[in-house]
């Protein structure tokens, strides 16, 4: 009734893979992607520390320093140095750069089932959360202050 296929499936052809192409496994890449937030998440913090070193902010950086080299097998990440350049930043944009960087790092922590890196992940976003409204309240009392004071 049906006559056989006489020609190779396209589908086998795309299965094959040659040895000269490299492949990563999924885990691989989501590996690779949490070090790389987790890595962009620690440039943050030393920049953070650079501002106003807290014991908060050193105890985070080495924890997040342990993740990247846990995930990059064993290789310890970058760290940038303290530098007088950085100090004219913005404390509360860095708080919320590194408040969406730990979001981003839960989700393929979650992602991956990383427990020790979801919980460092969601430590750090209540962090920068709690510290970008201080950030915010203490800027904003000054200005009511000046406007009390105007009236």
């Amino acid at each position: 009734m049906y006559e056989p296929i006489r020609t190779k499936s396209v589908h086998t052809v795309a299965a094959t893979t040659s040895p000269d192409f490299p492949h990563r496994s999924r885990e691989e890449e989501l590996d690779i992607q949490l070090a790389g937030h987790l890595a962009a998440l620690l440039a943050t913090t030393d920049e953070l520390r650079a501002l106003g070193p807290t014991a908060d902010l050193d105890t985070a950086a080495e924890r997040l320093s342990e993740q990247v080299a846990r995930l990059r097998g064993g290789l310890p990440p970058v760290r940038s140095s303290a530098s007088a350049g950085g100090r004219d930043r913005d404390a509360a944009g860095l708080h919320r750069r590194a408040h969406a960087l730990a979001g981003r790092a839960l989700v393929v922590a979650a992602s991956r089932a990383d427990t020790a890196a979801a919980i460092l992940a969601a430590e750090r976003m209540d962090a920068h959360a709690a510290a970008e409204r201080d950030d915010a309240r203490t800027s904003a009392e000054p200005l009511a202050d000046r406007e009390l004071a105007s009236h």
